[in-house]
């Protein structure tokens, strides 16, 4: 158990550095990946930003991730899933499309840019609070990849051991405190897990 996303942010650094990862920039995923990436900028004396991704949810259970779109319109689809239920090509396109722009607006909030921070040729550490589908984050990662990154790391407190190895796929590395085997949900190993405001998550950036 983490007792917060702060607690769980000191432990991450605290396994990079065993594992010698060096980073550029660190990238939080908002919102809950800002607390969590804070500590871990702070150990790689790294400046910590944001990459945003919206993850696209099935017809009437919008839990459930059919895909994700980064800021910058990319998609990454689940196709296995949106076969499964038999998800009609005009849904997906339109909840792309809305998607995208909720997606650019929270990257123009926490920025003040639509912009992605520069990561042409850095070493880049990608940081969320925990990866239950990963959607949202494959979205992330393939959006920094895009844009130029040298070398990417996703750096996550836990995880579901389905989503940690579908994830290696998409990062140079993929390192992980918990991959537990019963697991329904992130919240379930943080003792302290309450929503994070966008106000919140912005004290987090350096500026």
């Amino acid at each position: 158990m983490f007792e917060n996303r702060t607690d769980a942010g000191r432990q991450l650094a605290d396994l990079l550095d065993d594992h010698d990862v060096e980073a550029d920039v660190v990238l939080g995923i908002p919102r809950g990946g800002l607390p969590v990436a804070r500590p871990v900028a702070d150990a790689l004396s790294a400046p910590l930003d944001v990459v945003v991704a919206s993850k696209i949810g099935a017809p009437n259970n919008p839990e459930l991730a059919i895909g994700a779109v980064a800021s910058d319109g990319s998609i990454w689809r689940n196709e296995d899933l949106i076969d499964r239920l038999g998800v009609e090509e005009a849904y997906v396109e339109r909840e792309r499309e809305s998607e995208a722009e909720a997606a650019r607006e929270k990257l123009e909030r926490y920025r003040g840019t639509g912009e992605l921070p520069d990561v042409k040729g850095k070493r880049v550490v990608v940081v969320d609070d925990g990866l239950a589908t990963g959607a949202t984050t494959i979205a992330a990662l393939q959006q920094v990849r895009a844009a130029g990154a040298s070398h990417v790391v996703l750096a996550v407190p836990v995880g579901s051991p389905d989503s940690v190895e579908r994830l290696r796929a998409e990062a140079d590395r993929v390192v992980a405190i918990e991959t537990p085997p019963h697991f329904s949900a992130v919240g379930q190993f943080y003792r302290s897990f309450e929503q994070v405001s966008d106000e919140e998550a912005m004290a987090h950036l350096d500026r």
